[in-house]
């Protein structure tokens, strides 16, 4: 009986040594996942390639589009400009397509919602196909916050809801700076503000810049394609000078835009930083977008 009792206790103590062994060698592994994790979780990350598309600057502030996005924007803000109204119907018109649709032209939403602002047809917005056109579903969407009283000087959020009837009647606001910064380059207001990557290889089409500036300035801005291919644009101020610019800037990737002119500042595609805009001297008109030629 003396021997096995014996025998117990030796069992439990080499138990517990082997179980201080074993918390010791955890509390070890533990310490070298924590000094791995803090040594290298801190390290800033190695940046990658941007992705495509277009940013803007303005006052501080920075958003990025998609070519997507890019494009629906321009429609927006330009249907605006083609109405004779002014920058804030951009604001508020952007600011609710950022809500709705994140700027995508969808073919979803609740119940028979579509389209960059979520119209119905059930509601008297128009059918299907005419909702899916982002140029009459932005055309809607002015020919109702137009006649939103004071909605010219009224709070935006307030303003968008008054069009949306929507069931997040405080969801505008957080879009607020976004809408701002680009109706504010996208309408001149801002020059030099934006700029894009296009790593498509597209190649020219120079109707896609020239067909957008008829539709939306008609006779006001004179368009002409000159012997190289590129597209020379002409307005009545530098406030159009650099709303055409940077509104095709927005449209260059199907257009196959390598570069462009402003006044005396110059931008030019790269497939890998969004470019500055460099100083340059005049070109032979405000407004001259050079497009890919190979």
């Amino acid at each position: 009986m003396a021997r096995a009792t014996g025998g117990g206790r030796s069992g439990r103590i080499g138990g517990w040594v082997l179980a201080l062994v074993a918390i010791l060698a955890l509390a070890a592994v533990i310490a070298t996942v924590t000094s791995w994790i803090m040594r290298w979780g801190s390290r800033t990350p190695e940046p990658l390639l941007p992705p495509q598309g277009c940013t803007v600057s303005v006052d501080g502030f920075g958003s990025y589009l998609t070519w997507e996005q890019a494009g629906n924007a321009s429609i927006i803000v330009g249907e605006s400009i083609r109405r004779g109204l002014p920058a804030r119907a951009a604001t508020i018109a952007l600011v609710t397509a950022y809500q709705e649709s994140d700027l995508r032209n969808l073919d979803y939403g609740d119940r028979d919602s579509i389209g960059l602002f979520q119209q119905r047809p059930s509601q008297g917005w128009g059918t299907v196909e005419q909702i899916m056109d982002p140029w009459y579903s932005s055309g809607k969407f002015y020919e109702v916050l137009v006649q939103v009283p004071d909605w010219e000087n009224g709070v935006i959020n307030d303003v968008a809801q008054a069009v949306q009837r929507s069931g997040f009647p405080d969801a505008y606001a957080q879009h607020e700076p976004k809408g701002r910064a680009w109706a504010s380059a996208l309408t001149g207001h801002s020059p030099a503000a934006v700029s894009c990557i296009d790593r498509s290889g597209n190649p020219a089409d120079a109707a896609v810049l020239t067909d957008y500036a008829d539709r939306v300035w008609g006779g006001s801005v004179s368009v002409a394609v000159n012997e190289l291919g590129a597209v020379e644009f002409a307005g009545d101020s530098e406030l159009t000078t650099w709303s055409v610019a940077q509104l095709s800037m927005l449209r260059g990737s199907p257009a196959g835009l390598v570069s462009l002119q402003a006044d005396a500042q110059l931008w030019t595609n790269s497939e890998t930083d969004y470019a500055a805009w460099q100083p340059a001297e005049p070109a032979g008109a405000p407004v001259v977008a050079i497009l890919r030629t190979e």
